[in-house]
């Protein structure tokens, strides 16, 4: 008798007493465990290249600003931290931050609840100066020599534009990537609903 079941919207005419036979099995396992790994690596796949996850502690570090003051992201618990990860030669970034600067950065920046960094990937202090003039932004950036805080976060041959959100318990609550005007709005307000 015959059996069938139905994958993709393909029906398959399996015979049950074909079925029996080893080498049958096998193939019928091998087909399982294909369609099962695929989806698998479908679902839990990041193409984003971030080694942390929402509802995961942010990854503690230690950075430099431009100002040559020392900041611990650590010792800003207790507030909201938008960590904007950045280098001069990004286009993508150069295209958000005018952005950043506009919707978070002036809209919240007097809020003693609030930090915003860029964090500059592997760039001397002079060549990240001359970049935030560019573009132009006020908001702090950090030095990230050989892009090790980077590489906390994200694989470090990774693309660079992404964006961290950080709770006041120092938990992530939002990442992204590239520059999604969606993403981008989804983004600011959590922020500001997080600052009320």
């Amino acid at each position: 008798m015959p059996f069938f079941c139905t994958f993709a919207e393909t029906n398959f005419k399996i015979n049950l007493e074909s079925c029996l036979k080893i080498n049958c099995m096998k193939k019928l396992f091998a087909f399982f465990a294909l369609l099962l790994s695929f989806s698998a690596f479908s679902q839990s796949k990041d193409d984003r290249a971030y080694l942390v996850k929402v509802g995961e502690q942010a990854p503690d570090f230690t950075m430099k600003m431009t100002n040559g003051r020392t900041v611990k992201l650590s010792d800003l618990k207790g507030k909201v931290v938008m960590l904007q990860f950045t280098a001069s030669w990004c286009s993508v970034c150069r295209k958000e931050m005018p952005f950043i600067e506009k919707d978070i950065w002036q809209k919240h920046k007097s809020n003693p609840n609030f930090t915003l960094m860029g964090i500059d990937r592997d760039e001397p202090r002079e060549t990240v100066l001359k970049f935030a003039k560019s573009i132009p932004v006020t908001y702090p950036i950090g030095l990230d020599p050989h892009a090790n805080i980077f590489a906390l976060y994200a694989a470090r041959e990774a693309g660079i534009t992404r964006n961290v959100i950080i709770d006041k318990k120092g938990k992530i609550v939002f990442l992204t990537r590239l520059y999604d005007v969606q993403e981008f709005n989804k983004m600011t307000k959590l922020i500001d609903g997080m600052l009320k």
